[in-house]
């Protein structure tokens, strides 16, 4: 069973930074690849970004491209999400996934991953 703890997340204004990290319990061995999703209320969960923890591999929502990046620290077992200029509208729980199956590049459907972590409020507001 793998276990991820996100972190980070809290009050933004708009325009401004956070990083979020989340920390898996498993080896990186065990797990392929890891994303970053968000939910806002009545909407459904998007993908933000996802990283093969090779780093061979990187997608990122059109909505979130050169201003958030996605990162990870093997060492560590732990992936990074900077987002950078943020806008009210993402105000949202942000969750940490985990896909062990092996292949191809991150997919972007909640289905597709395999463990999630519990999720950090992150609000964009002044």
């Amino acid at each position: 069973q793998v276990q991820l703890v996100e972190s980070g997340g809290g009050l933004v204004q708009p325009g401004g930074s956070l990083r979020l990290s989340c920390t898996t319990s498993q080896s990186i061995f065990d797990i392929y690849l890891m994303g970053w999703f968000r939910q806002a209320p009545g909407k459904e969960r998007e993908v933000v970004a996802a990283k093969t923890w090779s780093g061979s591999s990187t997608v990122y929502a059109d909505s979130v491209k050169g201003r958030f990046t996605i990162s990870r620290d093997s060492a560590k077992n732990t992936v990074y999400l900077k987002m950078n200029s943020l806008k009210p509208e993402e105000t949202a729980v942000y969750y940490c996934a985990a896909r062990t199956v092996v292949g191809g590049s991150p997919p972007r459907a909640p289905s597709s991953y395999d463990y999630w972590g519990q999720g950090t409020q992150v609000t964009v507001s002044s």
